[in-house]
């Protein structure tokens, strides 16, 4: 399958930045470096950053040191780079004195990677993230039928590489392999991260207000930790690409909640392997929320790949007056329900009339490939 950035990426080669690619383990980072090193001409080579004998390497100072490990390669990738101790010194100093070589540089932890590259290559760096596969990806290279036929699949087994083009029982199998063997592998691995079972127990918790409104008491509470606590391992959480947080909106309205969030998580396979439920749909009471994550996370993958800006919310006053999303760009607001049913829904008056600039949606099952894919 071709991933929409591997394009973008290329057409970023040999402009004397270095390129750094996020994304979560297994959503097929390694495969996109690879392949892109095999379709250029030009001298190159791959290391794993995982491997010890390449954190000694390139853990010294010394371009040269470096250079000589490196070899005469012009195109060089450093997969898992947040491993090598010092990479936004290295880095540097290998784009000061090798302008020549263009290093593509992955991680698994924006948490981790960031905090080390932010400084050292401030004006030196173009960032890309990879998200699992979107449904424009499944739709280019299987065609609309497929993304119409898997849409029940997506919704309970998420859209991973390997998870989304293995078959049913075998897909879970390998997402229950995600979600304890690597999922935990680099959350776990921060510092201040010492108990799995808190974090296994929080983002039970998240899965299971999907869709809904989420306190950072209540959760603090409930795992008898303190709030300042849950919301650095949200945050930690987020930024290795397992949820990711979506704010209230608040302008206008006297009674409108405006210090809020919701959470979403970025694959919903791994939704539903933090709570063990792969049931099919017509057997789950959960469909609605499956379906809102679904749709944003979608958006995000969507409006992030064809270079689309804008601030995203979800609105909610006092009296349960509520809308699932809203977009705003170009001084106009763009609002959305999402419902899997075609289902009857009343215009949602007192926000339409208080934002005269906005319009309102309903995403179903039986539209939503408009909202989600760019058509031929």
């Amino acid at each position: 399958m071709d991933r929409i950035i591997q394009k973008k990426i290329e057409k970023e080669l040999f402009k004397g930045k270095v390129i750094i690619v996020y994304g979560a383990r297994q959503v097929g980072k390694t495969t996109l470096v690879k392949k892109i090193l095999k379709e250029r001409g030009e001298e190159r080579n791959y290391f794993d950053c995982e491997f010890l004998s390449v954190q000694e390497a390139l853990s010294q100072l010394e371009p040269k040191r470096i250079k000589d490990f490196l070899g005469n390669s012009k195109l060089v990738v450093l997969d898992e780079a947040q491993k090598i101790k010092d990479i936004g010194l290295v880095l540097k100093l290998l784009i000061d004195t090798y302008p020549e070589m263009q290093v593509i540089a992955t991680g698994s932890s924006s948490f981790d990677l960031a905090s080390k590259v932010s400084e050292p290559l401030t004006g030196r760096k173009v960032v890309f993230n990879l998200f699992p596969v979107s449904l424009q990806e499944v739709k280019d290279s299987e065609g609309l039928l497929e993304v119409n036929s898997s849409l029940e699949k997506i919704l309970r087994c998420g859209l991973y590489p390997e998870v989304f083009f293995s078959h049913n029982e075998e897909s879970i199998n390998k997402l229950e392999e995600i979600a304890s063997s690597y999922l935990f592998k680099d959350v776990l691995g921060l510092e201040g991260i010492k108990k799995s079972s808190i974090i296994v127990k929080l983002l039970q918790l998240l899965a299971l207000q999907v869709g809904n409104e989420v306190s950072y008491n209540e959760i603090a509470n409930k795992l008898d930790i303190n709030r300042l606590t849950v919301e650095k391992y949200i945050d930690i959480l987020e930024k290795c690409f397992v949820v990711f947080r979506l704010n209230s909106f608040s302008r206008n309205i006297r009674n409108e909640i405006s210090k809020s969030i919701k959470v979403y998580f970025y694959d919903l396979g791994i939704r539903n392997a933090v709570i063990k439920n792969f049931n099919s749909l017509d057997t789950r009471n959960d469909v609605g929320a499956l379906w809102e994550n679904f749709c944003i996370v979608e958006r995000m993958k969507h409006n992030h790949y064809n270079g689309i800006y804008c601030n995203t919310y979800f609105w909610r006053t006092y009296d349960k007056k509520e809308i699932d999303y809203i977009e705003e760009s170009g001084g106009k607001l763009f609002a959305y329900e999402f419902k899997y049913s075609q289902e009857k829904i009343k215009q949602p008056k007192v926000f339409l009339e208080s934002y005269e600039n906005s319009e309102f949606t309903v995403v179903t099952k039986n539209n939503y490939q408009d909202f989600l894919i760019i058509p031929e």
